[in-house]
């Protein structure tokens, strides 16, 4: 054999030894991956072809004190995208597609697309942008038709990747016709700060298809109404498909509120608050000569006793349902605009004004506990002069001398005046002083005005108490604009006394004058104060002196029907006042009722058998029409109700007062609350049955898992 001939057949050899060891490897490697690993090989590769689906829970029942149904769930169509299978279809195919959806949900294909962009991602849009996970179909029309819906599903070959479904979306039984629209509050989509928030905190009741209470006790009781989502989990083909379900975690209903909110007392509470605004709209003011302007108004019932909230409306009102599916840009300019009275602001809680006369029982209080007796005599003159400036009596009508009874009766200001004067005399007369002891203002205060109530819903305002302090602060952070102001050059539509005031203010706003604390002793000025605040302040005059945190929630109960969470009533503290001069404030407002400044509207009311307790208060703001008020109350509740710009307290409001208060007695003839034992002679307070206590059954609700956030 040659030697050409043996290295050829060696390198043949060497060949067929690298051949054989590479088909023996991947022998061996096809054993491993379908032998030995082929379980764990397969379990991936199912998991690649498997995806989760949020399935959202229904959110939790918003009930009343007799378990009527103020806020529920129904069901509604939804149209959504798998943008798995719109990522797959040429370019000119997807944008045919989703201009035939917005075509069928009534939108247009920019609307659409923004709906589709992940939340961070670059031309996301904030509140419109997908939270959710990237498998989860997105949602781009809620609340859509049946016919919409039936044209998708029927016509499946026009829309690929488009789904309708049906989904839980909140509803308004309104018994008697109620609105309560600021107390029950609304929903609106997560953002994506708290979507990520939630993350953070492995909070798994949150997904980026939740929505979440926005205001009143949909926020404030958000948790234990969301419930928790389930999932599903569905094998899907290569294209993004749905074959069929894999699996399913069921979601978990949310929790029932049950509120003290008696929806009869709220649909008399409402009624009358919009017949009295309307009324007075039609009457005309005698200062100005002009209809009243009646812009807006509120009322609150409270029990005395406990600081629930009975019922509490507010105008202008909204209607709750508009946020349901989505609120259009016009609905929601028209909810904050000025023009249309701020729709979404609440009035009881945040609305803020001057009390007027209502504020004079505390007033009182204030002298008693502070060197006056009830044995004090002042005149009722028709004006009291301070400086230069004399501050008329109502109508400048005149009595004498009056004791604190009388001048609670027939509401003489002149009488107040000389109270406020003489304290700011005797501890104050150094204008410049912001530490001088007033114990009006520290009644005030004692009262619990100047502050929050802390009652259980969202945004609440604080009111103000307008003294030294708040003056001189008030000053420091207006100081360079009235300044400002008040060397420009006068224009045609601004009235002189804007530029009197600015050049005044700019040398001593700061100062805190006679005129400041014989204002202050009537409720006029620069105090302001929320009906709720003034409400609050009542029941401690009712119930001996404490004052509650006022409460809409009794409890949260499970699906199951089980209380999770009894929201007892908390007090705040008490009055220091001694109680012989409540009794004496009380009996002086008896004779409001009586024979004072409401005893107009209370004629043939059986006042000897329901003993009711009132205050009339008529608040002047510069360049507005007065504010008329009523705060009254029993031994069992305190109703207030305010008309701004409506005129004069008996006259804007009495006539509502007194319909309130014979629905809730049964005076009319037809009792809105059930009855309890009370002291024979007197008609029984609508007390209702607290079905934490007699064991009362609550209504059905969907079944699922207790969860305690």
């Amino acid at each position: 054999m040659s030697p050409a001939t043996h290295r050829t057949r060696l390198r043949l050899v060497v060949v067929q030894a690298l051949v054989f060891s590479l088909f023996a490897t991947l022998f061996v490697r096809l054993y491993y991956l379908q032998v030995i690993g082929g379980e764990s090989y397969q379990a991936q590769a199912a998991d690649q072809s498997v995806r989760d689906i949020v399935v959202q829970p229904q959110r939790g029942l918003i009930v009343d004190s007799q378990g009527r149904p103020l806020v529920a769930n129904r069901t509604s169509w939804v149209i959504s995208v798998d943008r798995t299978l719109l990522g797959k279809l040429e370019e000119d195919q997807r944008t045919e597609l989703v201009r035939r959806v917005a075509v069928v949900v009534g939108a247009t294909p920019e609307d659409v697309e923004a709906r589709l962009v992940t939340c961070g991602d670059p031309g996301s849009v904030r509140d419109v942008c997908w939270n959710g996970s990237p498998y989860q179909p997105v949602p781009v029309a809620t609340d859509v038709t049946k016919g919409v819906a039936l044209r998708v599903l029927e016509q499946p070959e026009d829309y690929p990747g488009v789904l309708a479904e049906q989904q839980s979306v909140r509803s308004y039984p309104r018994p008697f016709g109620i609105n309560l629209a600021h107390v029950l509050g609304y929903l609106s989509p997560v953002t994506e700060e708290e979507y990520d928030l939630a993350a953070e905190r492995d909070d798994r009741s949150l997904n980026g298809a939740s929505v979440v209470g926005r205001a009143g006790v949909e926020k404030e009781y958000d948790e234990w109404l969301r419930g928790l989502p389930g999932y599903r989990r569905v094998a899907v083909d290569s294209m993004g498909r749905v074959l069929g379900d894999d699996s399913l975690v069921e979601s978990t209903p949310g929790d029932t509120l049950v509120t003290s909110i008696d929806a009869k007392v709220q649909a008399v509470v409402e009624k009358q608050l919009a017949e009295r605004i309307a009324h007075q709209r039609t009457q005309v003011d005698p200062v100005t000569g002009r209809r009243f302007a009646a812009d807006s108004g509120a009322a609150v019932v409270l029990d005395a006793r406990t600081g629930r909230v009975v019922a509490m409306a507010s105008q202008p009102t909204y209607d709750p349902d508009v946020w349901t599916g989505g609120i259009s840009e016009e609905q929601l300019r028209r909810l904050y605009s000025e023009q249309a009275g701020t729709p979404l602001l609440s009035r009881a809680t945040q609305g803020q004004f001057a009390p007027g006369s209502t504020w004079k029982p505390f007033m009182t209080a204030g002298a008693l506990t502070n060197g006056y007796s009830t044995d004090t005599t002042l005149p009722c003159s028709s004006g009291f002069q301070v400086g230069n400036r004399v501050f008329k009596n109502y109508e400048s009508g005149a009595y004498g001398d009056i004791g604190f009874a009388k001048a609670l009766e027939v509401s003489c200001n002149t009488f107040f005046y000389r109270i406020g004067y003489d304290f700011w005399q005797r501890f104050g007369s150094d204008p410049a002083d912001i530490d001088a002891k007033d114990p009006l203002v520290a009644e005030a205060k004692e009262f619990g005005f100047g502050s929050r109530t802390g009652i259980d819903l969202p945004g609440e305002a604080p009111g103000r108490i307008a003294d030294r302090q708040w003056k001189q602060d008030y000053y420091e952070s207006q100081k360079d604009y009235y300044c400002e102001l008040s060397y420009k050059p006068q224009t045609p539509d601004t009235s002189d006394f804007v530029y009197r005031f600015a050049r005044e203010f700019c040398l001593e706003g700061n100062l805190y004058r006679a005129g400041d604390a014989v204002n202050f002793s009537i409720g006029q000025g620069d105090t302001i104060v929320t009906p709720l605040q003034l409400a609050r302040a009542y029941a401690a005059l009712s119930n001996g002196g404490t004052l509650w945190v006022p409460t809409v929630a009794k409890a949260v109960v499970s699906p199951e029907g089980e209380v999770l969470r009894r929201i007892a009533p908390r007090k705040a503290g008490r009055v220091d006042v001694p109680q012989r001069y409540l009794d004496y404030i009380d009996r002086a407002l008896q004779d409001v009722t009586r024979v004072g400044t409401m005893a107009w509207k209370m004629g043939g009311f059986p006042l000897d058998r329901v003993t009711i307790r009132a205050k009339t208060g008529s608040a002047e703001v510069y360049g507005k029409q007065s504010t008329g008020w009523v705060a009254s109350y029993s031994e069992d509740y305190v109703v207030v109700m305010m008309i701004s710009q409506g005129g004069t307290g008996s006259g804007s409001t009495g006539d509502g007062i007194r319909a309130i208060w014979e629905a809730l007695y049964g005076v009319d003839g037809e009792t809105v609350r059930p009855a309890r034992a009370a002291t024979p002679g007197t008609v029984p307070p609508a007390r209702l049955p607290d079905f934490l206590d007699d064991g009362s059954i609550m209504p059905p609700v969907p079944a699922g898992t207790e969860r305690t956030p």
